[in-house]
């Protein structure tokens, strides 16, 4: 009697962890989207703006995805590059913005000139005394 007592017990703990895991993991899942369609929406609701800017510094972030095939059993690995450039205007704000690749390429620290953005959207920039690069 007292191992079934034992055993229905280490049973509920069992059940008890993964619905604990299971909401854990379903309400980061939640945030993520939320924080997503936040800032989708914020975008989508600041003015385009064109600023003279600086541009200060770039960096780069290196990802990392993984899927696998059921029917051929296989695992795929995909390494993705993320890049950024941080911005000063004028008055001396600083805005770091995602860029695709070939705008990011095309910048070069301390490069100045006008920066149009909408919201953390980078939109072009075109150096002073060059042609306008706007997508």
């Amino acid at each position: 009697m007292l191992d079934d007592l034992a055993s229905d017990t280490g049973t509920t703990v069992m059940i008890g962890a993964f619905v604990v895991i299971g909401l854990l993991v379903a309400c980061v899942f939640a945030y993520v989207i939320i924080r997503g369609l936040t800032q989708w929406t914020r975008n989508n609701a600041s003015p385009l703006e064109t600023v003279p800017a600086t541009v200060v510094t770039k960096r780069t972030e290196q990802g990392m995805s993984s899927s696998s095939t059921t029917s051929a059993s296989t695992m795929s690995r995909s390494a993705s590059t993320f890049y950024f450039a941080t911005f000063e205007m004028a008055d001396g704000s600083r805005i770091e913005l995602p860029l695709r690749a070939h705008d990011y390429a095309m910048l070069a620290d301390g490069d100045r000139g006008q920066l149009t953005h909408q919201g953390t959207r980078f939109k072009g920039f075109a150096r002073d005394g060059a042609p306008t690069s706007t997508l």
